[in-house]
């Protein structure tokens, strides 16, 4: 598979042969969209907490007789059925909304994401992505000559002034390629990767 290595105008260079495995993967939705809403189940933490019958605070007392009123019989006033009573099963902090994804699975999905924007265009590698300063205005500056809007960059080593540039940018995020993600790449109109950065992902998922 042939990647489009672009200069720091955004202008195609040269070629880059690439591992098929990796960028030359049929398009799986069905796939993507699992590794996707499982990341984010997986990042999600319990904290709803709801009471029950037992942990509301009502009184205990019998709130009528039992027969001869013409009403239902009731015996507490937090019972579930009641206006202000417990829930039947109520939410708890411990709530565990983890989803397993096996490590096949996720390697195929994100080998399907890399090849599917390969394929529309919407992927590049660079030679070295970097900028002289920590200066948010240098990066916004770099992105736009590059003709991008939207912009995901993942290298193999992420330098401070590159890190500190991107903070203050919402439509641009710098990761290093353990730290990229499927919701990234989805998220992103155009990835760029660095050369070396490319090698590595090929010898972690390849």
């Amino acid at each position: 598979m042939e990647l489009k290595l672009i200069n720091d105008n955004g202008q195609q260079a040269a070629t880059l042969q690439a591992s098929d495995a990796l960028f030359g993967r049929d398009y799986n939705e069905a796939l993507v969209h699992q590794l996707v809403v499982a990341y984010q189940a997986n990042a999600r933490s319990g904290n709803r907490a709801q009471k029950d019958r037992g942990a509301v605070r009502h009184s205990t007392k019998k709130p009528w007789r039992q027969k001869g009123t013409g009403r239902a019989r009731a015996g507490m006033v937090s019972s579930p059925l009641w206006r202000g009573g417990g829930r039947i099963f109520p939410n708890s902090p411990d709530e565990n909304f983890s989803q397993k994804i096996n490590r096949k699975m996720y390697r195929a999905g994100i080998a399907a994401i890399l090849s599917q924007l390969a394929r529309e265009d919407r992927l590049a590698v660079v030679e070295n992505f970097s900028v002289e300063a920590p200066k948010t205005k240098l990066l916004a500056q770099k992105v736009k000559g590059m003709g991008y809007d939207s912009l995901l960059v993942i290298t193999d080593s992420l330098d401070e002034n590159l890190y500190l540039s991107s903070r203050n940018l919402p439509n641009v995020l710098v990761l290093e390629v353990h730290e990229a993600d499927p919701l990234s790449l989805v998220r992103f109109k155009n990835v760029v990767l660095t050369k070396n950065a490319v090698a590595k992902m090929e010898e972690m998922l390849g």
